[in-house]
């Protein structure tokens, strides 16, 4: 996959330093485990089974791509990222709900997530549904932590959180994906899958970022913009890895869309032209961010991120 030029977007008011993305992402990634560490009941406290369910997949290893988003959102509308970190904790333990629930039986069906195996090959079905169940309770308790802004009181920020994880949207793309195994869809069926079941918790998480910034309506909008191209971009790129990748490098099962007939963008249109519709998104996300004055440099660098992954 070819990367995008986000460069061109930076203003030539000097020579602009090197953004160390790597940094970025360890360091906000420690201090989001460090956050969650705390929010969470311990392993031990009881019951045990269901604390050590949570954490054995919140902990399991991810990138906290989307915690990282949010933090970034707030640093480039000039927030301050421990009145984000609430919400970016929030963020992923909906994230990694869904994940759980994504991979029980009576949904894909998969054996490994992030190298390691899915929660209910290790706590069984049952326990892993109620570990899904308290991970999304534990969201909004999290989130109502957060002090609440001018604009964005506790209100609009537990309605954002619900609306993006709801049936209308994160809840709405899975039963869509699922109805959908199997049978010839459209590629317009297809974008409304992925917008909802992967963009809208993306689109949220930078949302969010920018709220606890209390940043004004023009900023949020351009957030908006990045966060909806973005999410889309990750989910058709998701596509193509499963296509092109192997399960050792993936950390999850490879080829398990094509197994189970579930539409994806390479099955539709093809791998070059879903190769261009990543690229093509992921430019208008880097349009978005115009809206900064390059002061996104994180948000910048995370999409390409995102557009170059292999994994």
């Amino acid at each position: 996959m070819r990367r995008m030029p986000g460069r061109n977007l930076r203003h030539n008011s000097g020579p602009s330093r090197a953004f160390d993305l790597q940094k970025f992402l360890a360091t906000r990634s420690e201090a989001v485990n460090r956050a969650l560490d705390h929010f969470l009941p311990a392993a031990t406290v009881r019951p045990a089974t269901i604390h050590k369910s949570m954490r054995y997949s919140l902990f399991a290893g991810g990138k906290r791509m989307r915690p990282a988003l949010c933090l970034a959102a707030a640093a480039a509308c000039g927030g301050r990222e421990a009145e984000a970190m609430p919400l970016a904790c929030a963020v992923e333990c909906i994230h990694t709900y869904s994940l759980i629930h994504d991979d029980l039986p009576a949904m894909d069906d998969d054996d490994f997530r992030r190298g390691k195996l899915t929660n209910h090959k290790v706590f069984g079905e049952g326990i892993a549904v109620l570990a899904g169940d308290a991970l999304l309770t534990q969201a909004f308790e999290i989130a109502a932590r957060c002090k609440g802004w001018p604009r964005y009181p506790h209100r609009e920020i537990i309605l954002e959180l619900a609306s993006a994880s709801g049936s209308l949207q994160l809840i709405a793309g899975q039963v869509a994906d699922l109805e959908a195994e199997g049978k010839k869809i459209s590629a317009r069926h297809l974008r409304y899958i992925h917008e909802r079941k992967t963009s809208a918790l993306l689109c949220c998480s930078v949302r969010l970022g920018g709220m606890s910034a209390n940043c004004p309506a023009a900023q949020l909008k351009a957030l908006t913009d990045f966060g909806y191209h973005v999410g889309l971009a990750f989910q058709v790129i998701d596509d193509i890895l499963d296509v092109t990748q192997t399960s050792e490098t993936l950390g999850k099962t490879a080829g398990k869309d094509t197994r189970a007939q579930k539409a994806t963008y390479p099955s539709l249109i093809g791998l070059e032209k879903s190769r261009k519709i990543a690229a093509d998104l992921t430019t208008r996300a880097f349009s978005s961010l115009r809206a900064f004055r390059g002061k996104a440099d994180a948000l910048e660098a995370l999409a390409g991120f995102l557009l170059k992954r292999d994994r």
